[in-house]
C-alpha cells in the first residue's frame, strides 16, 4: 500500500481516481487546488502524487516546479494534454511519469508500481549514522553506542532497510515485499515478530520508542533521537 496524494479539481474524475486507487490497495488524500496540495506535501509527505495540470489556482506545470522545490516525492502527471512538447517539458520539470486522460485503472496501477519501484531502489551507503546507531553496510554489522548488535540476517536486513530510509514512513507492505520478497498477505505476523526482536536489541519498546517509531495504520519510521 502507498499513500497517494491526488491533485484534481474535477470532482467526478477525482472520485474515479480515489475509487481506482482504493481498489489497487492504496490510501488516498484528494485535494482540489495546487496550493492545498503543496501545503499537505510539506507537512505530511505522501509516497506519490498524481497531479492534474488544469488546476483552478495554478497551472500544473508551475505547481510541479514548486513541488520540486520542497520535495522529491514521485509525481505522475495526469492530463488531457497529449503533445510531445508538453510531455518533454513536464518530465524535464521533474515529473516521474505522464498519463494522458482517459486511462484505465490497470494502466494507472502499472505506472504507480513502476514509479514506486524506482523511488524505493535506494542504495544503502556503506556507513549510516542515526544518533547512537551505526549501520556498517560494508561489513553488514550494526553498532549501538559503539557496541556491536547480535542480529540475525533478517534483523540486519530490516534494520538496514529502515536506516537507509530514515525520516520516511516505510509501509508494512513495502517491508514484507522488499525485505522478505514475499506477498504481503499472510506475512504480517512475521514482520511483527522481527520488529519486536529488533526493538528489544535496540533497547526500546513500541510504547517507548527511541529510534524505531510506529506510524499507526501505515508502517514504521526510523527517527534520529532528539
Amino acid at each position: 500500500m502507498a499513500v497517494v496524494l491526488v491533485v484534481e479539481d474535477d470532482p467526478v474524475i477525482c472520485g474515479a481516481l480515489v475509487r481506482a486507487l482504493g481498489q489497487l490497495g492504496h490510501a488516498t488524500r484528494p485535494y482540489g487546488t495546487a496550493l492545498a496540495a503543496l501545503r499537505a506535501v510539506a507537512v505530511d509527505p505522501p509516497d506519490l502524487v498524481i497531479l492534474d495540470l488544469g488546476l483552478p489556482d495554478l497551472d500544473g506545470a508551475d505547481a510541479l516546479r514548486m513541488l520540486r522545490g520542497i520535495s522529491d516525492v514521485p509525481v505522475i502527471v495526469a492530463t488531457v494534454r497529449d503533445g510531445e512538447t508538453d510531455m518533454v517539458r513536464l518530465l524535464e520539470a521533474g515529473a516521474d511519469d505522464y498519463l494522458t486522460k482517459p486511462f484505465t485503472g490497470r494502466a494507472l496501477g502499472a505506472r504507480i508500481n513502476a514509479v514506486l519501484r524506482r523511488a524505493r531502489a535506494v542504495a544503502v551507503p556503506d556507513l549510516i549514522d542515526i544518533g547512537p546507531l551505526r549501520v556498517d553496510h560494508a561489513r553488514r554489522i550494526a553498532l549501538l553506542d559503539g557496541t556491536e548488535l547480535v542480529l540475525t540476517r533478517k534483523e540486519y536486513e530490516l534494520l538496514a532497510y529502515l536506516a537507509a530510509r530514515a525520516g520516511r514512513v516505510v509501509t508494512r507492505q513495502e517491508l514484507v515485499t522488499e525485505v522478505w520478497h514475499q506477498p504481503y498477505a499472510g506475512s504480517e505476523q512475521t514482520l511483527d515478530v522481527h520488529v519486536s526482536w529488533l526493538r528489544r536489541k535496540l533497547g526500546e519498546t513500541a510504547a517507548q520508542p527511541r529510534l524505531l517509531h510506529t506510524v499507526r495504520g501505515v508502517g514504521l519510521m526510523m527517527v534520529r533521537p532528539s
